[in-house]
């Protein structure tokens, strides 16, 4: 049993409770992060602040609690939930809705105390930094569905749920979704890349996909790395023929992409400009 914060208070997971009143709730009205640890390091946490912060104030919710506030919560729970979690392979789940209201109203006021809460789970292990020993994800593709401000990360997640589904449902791993211009924004819970003509492109940030703080440190990488990169839109059809794709994220950090659609992505296995990406990356993301 993980050890978890609500509101100040260290407890038991399964005794956290909040109102049915509370507006993330009723409405998912609130801002989340997840901040991977590794070992007790965290990985890209002033960046998950900052856009933590930038989805605060979007949303017009205060928290009242600054980065340094956070950064205590991360490490009570880490060392809290050391020995649940033995893998040192820690997610941290922060989580800030607007609060607990008497009535259920569309309009929010200005006077809620926020709900502040927190866990910590295990996270898979990083992908391994070998070609041959990756494991490959296999992808679907689908029409973006959800709403037009993918860019904030707010709790509010039943479209990224029913675009994961739909991956789930048929044993692949992810879903890779694009526009009505059939331009890809992004993964239901990942950024995308390709490997195009030897230049890693990624899909430009907008209101369309989350600027994802792995996509952030990925990009960083690639320059440390000298790796030729671009933002720039993507179409299907060049993701389709590209010779390698990735999906980035805190769980996933840089994963191979090797079928899409059942059909092979390049030569169907994890590619040589992958595996320089993911050298550089994991000697920058602790620093990143």
């Amino acid at each position: 049993m993980t050890i978890a914060y609500l509101n100040g208070d260290y407890l038991p997971v399964t005794e956290a409770r909040i109102s049915p009143l509370d507006r993330g709730f009723l409405f998912g009205d609130g801002i989340y992060e997840v901040i991977p640890c590794h070992q007790g390091k965290t990985i890209g946490f002033s960046a998950h602040m900052d856009r933590m912060g930038e989805g605060l104030e979007a949303l017009e919710i205060a928290s009242g609690m600054s980065a340094e506030d956070w950064l205590e919560v991360v490490n009570q729970l880490l060392q809290q939930n050391a020995t649940f979690i033995p893998s040192g392979y820690i997610g941290i789940y922060l989580h800030v809705s607007r609060g607990t209201d008497t009535r259920r109203f569309h309009a929010y006021p200005k006077d809620l105390s926020p709900t502040l809460f927190a866990f910590a789970f295990e996270l898979a292990n990083p992908p391994k930094c070998d070609r041959d020993e990756v494991k490959g994800l296999r992808v679907a593709l689908a029409q973006d569905r959800r709403w037009q401000r993918c860019n904030i990360k707010s709790t509010s997640l039943l479209g990224n749920v029913m675009h994961y589904q739909h991956s789930y449902q048929s044993g692949l791993d992810e879903t890779i979704l694009f526009n009505a211009g059939e331009e890809v924004t992004e993964a239901s819970s990942c950024n995308v890349f390709a490997v195009i003509n030897g230049e890693v492109v990624t899909p430009s940030l907008d209101h369309q996909l989350l600027p994802g703080i792995t996509r952030k440190i990925t990009l960083q990488a690639l320059q440390t790395a000298n790796i030729p990169h671009r933002e720039r839109p993507l179409t299907v059809t060049e993701l389709k023929q590209a010779d390698e794709v990735w999906l980035t994220s805190a769980s996933k950090e840089i994963s191979p992409v090797t079928e899409i659609q059942g059909q092979p992505v390049g030569n169907g296995k994890a590619g040589p400009v992958w595996y320089e990406a993911l050298t550089a990356f994991n000697t920058i993301k602790f620093s990143a």
